[in-house]
C-alpha cells in the first residue's frame, strides 16, 4: 500500500519539527555564545558538530517508516527499495568525479541540483515515506533559510553566515540566496529524502524479519 493521498502528514511531523526547530535555536545560541566548537562549531558547513538537526534525520526516517509499515504502507519489493535508494546516494558521488572541482559558486549549484536529482531517484523506493519525508524537510529547512538571513544581515560570524572558501563577494541578499535558500531546499531536502529512507528501509526490513 502507498497511498500517499491519505497520509495524515502534518500531524505526523508536528512533534519532529518542533524538536527540529528547538536543536536549531540550542545550536544557533550556542554558537552566539561562543561556546565548545565541538558541539557547536562556528566553521561553514557545521564541521559536523554534535548538536544539530543533521542527526535527526535518520532518527525521524526510522520513526517514519515504523509507523507507516505499521498502518499497511510498505514497499512492495524492499530490495528493489534499496537499490533505488543507493542509486540516489550514487549519484551525487558519481557527479563530483566526472571532472575537476568546479570554482565555488558553480560547485554549489551542480551540487545543489543532483542532489534535488537524486530525490526522483529515491522517491519510487517508498512513495509515501519520501513524501512524509520531504514534508519534515520542508518544516525543518524553512527556519534554517529564515535564521541564516538574520545571521547573513547581523554578520554574525556562526556557521549559518559563513560561506564556504573561495567564496565570491557578493551582496548579503545574493549571499543569502547561493548559500541559503538554494542549499536548504535542495542538497539538504535530498539529504533528508535519501538518508531518511535509507534508515527507514532498513528499520522496516529489520522489523519485518522479527514478526
Amino acid at each position: 500500500m502507498n497511498d500517499t493521498k491519505a497520509l495524515p502528514i502534518r500531524q505526523w511531523i508536528t512533534i519532529p519539527a518542533t524538536i527540529t526547530l528547538a536543536i536549531t535555536l540550542v545550536r544557533l545560541f550556542g554558537e552566539l555564545l561562543n561556546l565548545s566548537p565541538r558541539f557547536f562549531s562556528r566553521e561553514g558547513g557545521g564541521a559536523g558538530a554534535l548538536i544539530g538537526i543533521v542527526w535527526l534525520v535518520p532518527v525521524f526516517g526510522v520513526h517514519f517508516a515504523l509507523r507507516l509499515r505499521a498502518s499497511g504502507d510498505r514497499p512492495q519489493n524492499p530490495g528493489k527499495a534499496f537499490a533505488l535508494v543507493i542509486a540516489a546516494f550514487a549519484a551525487p558521488l558519481v557527479a563530483g568525479s566526472l571532472g575537476p572541482p568546479p570554482p565555488a559558486l558553480q560547485g554549489i549549484v551542480i551540487t545543489c541540483v543532483v542532489f534535488l536529482f537524486a530525490i526522483l531517484i529515491a522517491r519510487p523506493a517508498w512513495p509515501s515515506l519520501a513524501r512524509m519525508l520531504w514534508a519534515y524537510g520542508l518544516a525543518a529547512r524553512v527556519p534554517v533559510i529564515l535564521v541564516m538571513l538574520a545571521a547573513i544581515l547581523g554578520n554574525w560570524g556562526t556557521h549559518y553566515d559563513v560561506p564556504p572558501p573561495n567564496f565570491p563577494a557578493v551582496t548579503p541578499f545574493v549571499k543569502w540566496l547561493l548559500i541559503g535558500v538554494f542549499p536548504q531546499l535542495t542538497l539538504w531536502m535530498g539529504f533528508t529524502v535519501i538518508v531518511g529512507m535509507f534508515f527507514g528501509l532498513l528499520a522496516a526490513t529489520l522489523a519485518g524479519r522479527r514478526t
